[in-house]
């Protein structure tokens, strides 16, 4: 266990140094968790422990977020602005290292959040440059109150609005609309700056990584872990997206394991079930079989291996099961199954069963996580439930899983956002929450014990399809 901790720890220190990606998928990032390494062969699971571990927390050098320097706090909208609100063809979008870039239709609201330590006083200011021999008219908005400014090429960029009262902690959200321009664009807007007493120890975005603040964008991912015996080589899990919480750019994984996920997504134009399985070290992940209308695919990028999905109109507020099995071939390779629940039709849906070389394994590290896969929707706020967790072990013995372990990725780690929460709701399920800048941060690498609930599943699976 030392020889493995002390790889995984290099190897997550070296992600956190270059701000590697760890999606695969046939398309794009979007379709596998982030921060997996490619050069582990259990990159989900690890990242996971290292959070029990207390590590995975290292960022490029750079000091935590939690406290602003002496003078003004310089919020970059590089990475902590979002478009809110715009027509469909507004031309507006965020530079992960410019700030407000093509800022000319007058309908679009821009909003950025900071996280405030303490009640106070703000002073609003912006930081940017106007077309020369123009004249623009905005409006930034904060707990209620609207100023309008008139910005020209000889302001000075650092133009104080007002002073707005912060009556509490807790994220405040600012935002800027152009009202009228007489040149080709309103501003390039960089930062907003804040000077006050509020403006003592602010949170917000300020570490840079090699892909400006795209992972601040997206914002923290969090994960619960769960505890199972050995020799498990079924996991059965049921999870519940809340009406209102499955925001696009949603990866709600409900069955984790050491080699691979599965769970479901929210696709801009759809929504899949998402089974993927990881290379070894030395070998591919090949397809066994697949389901009927299951799409299967090799992914890479940062890090390389199989991935099976089904398109499924699966809906927030219905409960599904899901089932992952993993046993050893015995002939030096591991075999991993996923079934989903479509309770709509009521069946079970085989989904695929991949063959990993150079493994000899059962199901190990088995945990849930949550996550937004596309930088730009960073601010819409998500959640599951994980309701009941078993394992099932070789020899056909059930056992409910009800502890788990919350943790947080490096984003939320080294303090960029906290927006993040997981533990035990008042329904008795494990929960997971990210996004949204809400208030109420849970602690990370803290463990959860939920009620058990000794209902154990009906399902016969001996007789899955």
């Amino acid at each position: 266990m030392s020889d493995s901790r002390s790889v995984f720890r290099n190897a997550l220190l070296l992600a956190a140094l270059l701000g590697l990606s760890a999606c695969g998928g046939a398309a794009s990032l979007a379709e596998e968790p982030s921060r997996a390494l490619a050069a582990d062969p259990a990159p989900s699971s690890l990242r996971v422990q290292a959070a029990v571990r207390g590590e995975g927390l290292a960022s490029s050098g750079t000091t935590s977020a939690t406290a602003a320097k002496p003078g003004p706090a310089r919020v970059a909208l590089a990475g902590n602005a979002f478009i809110t609100s715009a027509a469909p063809d507004a031309p507006e979008w965020i530079s992960y290292n410019e700030g407000l870039m093509d800022w000319r239709d007058a309908r679009t609201v821009i909003s950025s959040w900071v996280r405030v330590a303490q009640p106070g006083k703000f002073n609003i200011s912006l930081k940017g440059t106007v077309p020369a021999g123009s004249v623009s008219q905005v409006r930034v908005s904060a707990l209620g109150k609207k100023f309008n400014l008139r910005l020209t090429p000889t302001a000075s960029p650092f133009t104080t609005l007002a002073t707005v009262d912060v009556p509490q902690a807790g994220y405040v959200r600012i935002d800027v609309q152009g009202l009228s321009r007489t040149g080709p664009e309103f501003a390039q807007l960089q930062a907003i700056e804040l000077t006050g007493t509020a403006a003592a120890g602010l949170v917000f975005a300020n570490v840079e990584a090699d892909w400006g603040y795209y992972w601040s964008r997206r914002g923290p991912s969090v994960h619960m872990s769960y505890s199972a015996p050995a020799n498990t080589e079924y996991l059965y899990n049921e999870l519940t997206i809340p009406v209102g919480e499955d925001a696009v750019g949603s990866y709600f994984m409900a069955n984790g394991f050491g080699e691979g996920y599965f769970g479901i997504q929210v696709k801009e134009e759809e929504r899949w079930v998402l089974f993927s399985v990881w290379d070894a070290d030395s070998g591919k992940t090949t397809l066994v079989n697949k389901g009927p209308e299951v799409v299967s695919n090799e992914f890479g990028g940062e890090g390389t291996g199989g991935q099976s999905y089904l398109v499924y109109p699966w809906k927030a507020g219905t409960t599904y099961p899901f089932i992952t099995r993993v046993r050893p071939d015995g002939q030096g390779n591991t075999l991993y199954s996923s079934w989903f629940y479509a309770v709509e039709q009521g069946q079970w849906r085989f989904i695929a069963t991949w063959k990993r070389p150079n493994t000899n394994t059962w199901l190990t590290g088995p945990y849930s996580f949550c996550e937004n896969f596309i930088d730009t929707n960073g601010f819409a706020g998500r959640k599951m439930l994980m309701g009941q967790q078993w394992a099932v072990n070789k020899s056909g013995a059930w056992t409910e899983l009800n502890k788990g372990w919350f943790t947080v990725d490096p984003t939320g780690g080294t303090r960029q956002r906290l927006d993040f929460a997981g533990g035990v709701d008042a329904s008795g399920q494990f929960y997971l929450r990210n996004g949204g800048f809400f208030n109420e941060t849970v602690p990370a690498n803290q463990s959860f014990t939920r009620p058990l609930t000794g209902k154990k599943p009906t399902v016969d699976l001996s007789a899955l399809p």
